[in-house]
């Protein structure tokens, strides 16, 4: 027997009877196509946002916080920063160029629609292991998509994660990051206003491509019923060139004051764009939709509204100012059409207004006739059954009862969890601008912070970071999402920032299992608790949710996008690297706790209970790292994090080319323990003395571990091993499984 269509569309029966409800009456096609798009998980975050209202999201720096395109902040000499991050995980795992190439289209777009013109891009990517051959070809894909899309249209990337890992298998993480700076006086919302101001639609035609796109791709995992040619069809084609086109027309058209409210076509296409911008500001808009430049004949008006095709923008626009908008995107070689008119509303004091109604032809038939504010305000918000895993105590925080295996090789256990992701970045394009002052690859990225409006260099800089680890969140995810959060901001400490502002991108499972939600609501406050602690807001996100394959979901993988500011950028970070002779001091208290470690989960283990994170000492550690990097005393800096002690040590060796001679680490546990709040440093030997009286007068435990130089990587008692292997290893893991024609779709 045929489904009913609305089950078809992804809705359930209850919220068929709610749409029944808010109508009056049963919705036709049209309108239950768009419910369905607008009212789906991507869409509405209608599991999570019940849990996304305990994040704190306010400060005195704060202009824009969540809800909008993306979240600003105010960095001072009358500017401010737009941030956002997103994922775009399910198209790409159904085709990984376009996947990721659209997902940097979409992350550039919420940037520019607040007046931010693009300045960086980041990319936290996450594929199953090496060793499988259609893992690699998704992770080739992606990197392939994100470089042809970014390096095209002329934004640096300049940072990011890559992470290979079983539970990402056939169901990889692709998430962006995208940062922007504007003059703050052209900050500017997504909101319709003003009686008869025109919706004029701006960049590339409608397709048949994208019709549901993540909307639908987003809310529901993978089975073994469904081909990856099924699902093509939803994933949206890009055109980095035309969005270069857009982006300059769209800060022209701001910088010339010209439109009153702006905002991109991302999830949900038209029926998202035209309900949120009316809704936000309170009025209502005709859409007339045979004036919808389309690239397919014979679409149907569900398939324009719903279409997700990319780079196209809706401004609102005055009557009296379109010849000027025309003639300038036409300058630009933008396409620009007239397609709906801003009618009254609650704004203007029509309480039977702010209705969205689709018409054939402005005289014509009325297709679709709705409240604007139902296709988002009103969308379900579910407060789904949690559940902790029957092996978690709640109490003690543990994890499972099995013991934790003994180290047999420790030099083996090092060299493979080394690898280094420069087989990614060095396929970006990371020096456009001229802006970047610390590249991909270190803790953090820096870029100087010039006026976006005349160029002027500020002598300040900004650093970005992303950080996620799976490992600790699938064994504890609050504390495990809590030392992320301090783990971005020990990133920024290492090259100078002080913390300004977290987005981040919820991954998890699927929804509909009590532990999935137990785990996402445990993270969020985990992220809370954390935050409120380090006095850094959180000003957007993403959630991505049904993240599964064949019934498994992955891990819980919270990611954390992480922007500070350097007051005085004077010189360049010291860098994860050693300098010849260098004294090497650790820096903070070790907890000889490998649970929830790499190296744990490579023996087989999965439990235990994470190490303590004490705030205010990791607050301590971290203003102290700003304050030595700022004083040019360090010659190297790196957290230590994924891997502990031994592969922080092995990955400034191998970047700089000198071998370690260490000692004082009593065992394994202490070399590959994972506990925060520890920095290696890395220092001259004249300047060892001003370094220590600065660690001793804030608190902060210091020892001396060892030397750099030499042709050997040595922890006395551990292991030691040429510098050369070391090197190599770290080096050609990644490009000799990448790259090398052995990937498979």
């Amino acid at each position: 027997m045929e489904q009913p269509i609305h089950i078809a569309l992804g809705l359930t029966d209850e919220e068929y009877a709610s749409i029944t409800e808010l109508l009056g009456r049963e919705p036709n096609h049209l309108e239950l196509a768009m419910y369905a798009v607008m009212w789906s998980e991507h869409c509405s975050y209608k599991s999570s946002r019940v849990h996304l209202k305990r994040l704190p999201t306010e400060a005195p720096w704060v202009l824009v916080g969540p809800g909008e395109n993306a979240g600003v902040v105010d960095v001072g000499d009358g500017i401010a920063a737009a941030i956002r991050i997103e994922s775009h995980n399910h198209p790409s795992a159904i085709e990984p160029y376009q996947g990721a190439a659209t997902g940097v289209g979409g992350i550039l777009r919420d940037i520019f629609t607040m007046g931010a013109r693009p300045i960086a891009l980041m990319d936290p990517l996450r594929f199953g292991p090496l060793s499988d051959a259609r893992s690699r070809w998704i992770a080739e894909g992606v990197v392939s998509g994100v470089s042809g899309y970014g390096n095209s249209v002329g934004v640096p990337n300049v940072g990011g994660e890559t992470v290979f890992d079983p539970t990402y298998m056939g169901n990889p993480l692709v998430n962006v990051l995208c940062l922007g700076l504007l003059p703050t006086e052209r900050l500017v919302l997504g909101q319709a206003t003003g009686v008869g101001n025109l919706a004029v639609l701006l960049g590339s035609s409608t397709g048949r491509d994208g019709i549901g796109g993540v909307s639908v791709l987003a809310s529901a995992g993978f089975s073994d019923e469904e081909t990856d040619a099924e699902k093509r069809p939803s994933v949206q084609v890009g055109d980095p060139y035309e969005e270069k086109r857009l982006i300059e027309a769209c800060l022209e058209l701001l910088d010339a004051g010209l439109v009153v409210g702006i905002q991109d076509l991302g999830g949900a296409g038209l029926a998202c764009a035209t309900s949120e911008t009316a809704s936000r500001g309170g009025m209502g808009m005709d859409v007339d939709v045979t004036a919808i430049p389309r690239r397919e004949a014979g679409m149907e008006p569900f398939e324009v509204m719903t279409s997700e095709s990319q780079e196209r923008m809706l401004a609102i626009v005055e009557p009296a100012d379109l010849d000027q908008v025309l003639a300038i995107c036409e300058r630009w070689e933008v396409r620009a059409a007239v397609i709906g008119v801003v009618t009254p509303g609650p704004a203007t004091g029509d309480p039977d207004g702010g209705r969205l109604r689709i018409l054939d032809g402005f005289d014509g038939e009325v297709l679709c006739d709705i409240p604007a504010a139902t296709l988002h305000e009103d969308a379900p918000l579910y407060n789904r059954p949690c559940a902790a895993p029957a092996a978690f105590d709640e109490t003690t925080r543990v994890h499972g009862t099995v013991p934790m295996p003994a180290s047999t090789d420790v030099a083996a256990e090092l060299l493979a969890m080394l690898a280094d992701p420069r087989w990614v970045y060095s396929q970006y394009d990371h020096q456009l601008f001229l802006n970047t002052v610390e590249t991909p690859g270190g803790d953090a990225a820096v870029l100087r912070l010039k006026h976006p409006a005349t160029g002027a260099d500020t002598g300040r800089g900004l650093a970005l970071t992303t950080d996620g680890n799976h490992r600790w969140c699938a064994v504890d995810p609050r504390h495990g999402t809590a030392l992320t959060v301090a783990e971005s901001l020990l990133n920024l400490a290492c090259v100078g920032a002080r913390p300004l502002a977290v987005v981040n991108c919820l991954n998890f499972g699927n929804p509909e299992n009590p532990e999935v939600m137990w785990q996402l609501s445990e993270a969020v406050d985990g992220m809370a608790e954390a935050c409120r602690a380090f006095g850094v807001p959180v000003i957007g996100g993403n959630v991505s949710l049904y993240n599964e394959s064949l019934g498994t979901s992955i891990d819980p993988t919270p990611v954390v996008g992480m922007l500070g500011i350097i007051d005085s950028l004077d010189r360049r970070p010291p860098g994860v690297t050693l300098s010849n002779g260098g004294r090497l001091l650790l820096i903070g208290v070790t907890q000889p706790e490998l649970s929830g470690s790499r190296w744990a989960r490579e023996r087989g283990h999965h439990g235990g209970r994470l190490p303590a994170l004490d705030p205010a000492h990791h607050l301590a550690v971290a203003d102290a790292v700003r304050t030595l990097v700022a004083g040019g005393l360090l010659t190297g800096a790196h957290d230590v994090s994924t891997g502990g002690l031994g592969v922080a040590l092995a990955e400034m060796a191998a970047r700089s080319g000198l071998g370690v001679n260490a000692a004082r680490i009593a065992d394994p546990a202490e070399l590959f323990s994972e506990s925060p709040s520890r920095v290696v440093l890395c220092v001259a030997p004249e300047n060892l003395t001003a370094v220590e009286n600065v660690l001793s007068a804030a608190g902060v435990p210091a020892a001396r571990i060892g030397v750099a130089g030499g042709e050997r990587f040595s922890v006395k008692g551990l292991l030691d091993l040429p510098l050369a292997e070391v090197a190599g290893t770290y080096r050609d893991r990644i490009p000799a499984a990448l790259g090398a024609g052995t990937a498979q779709a």
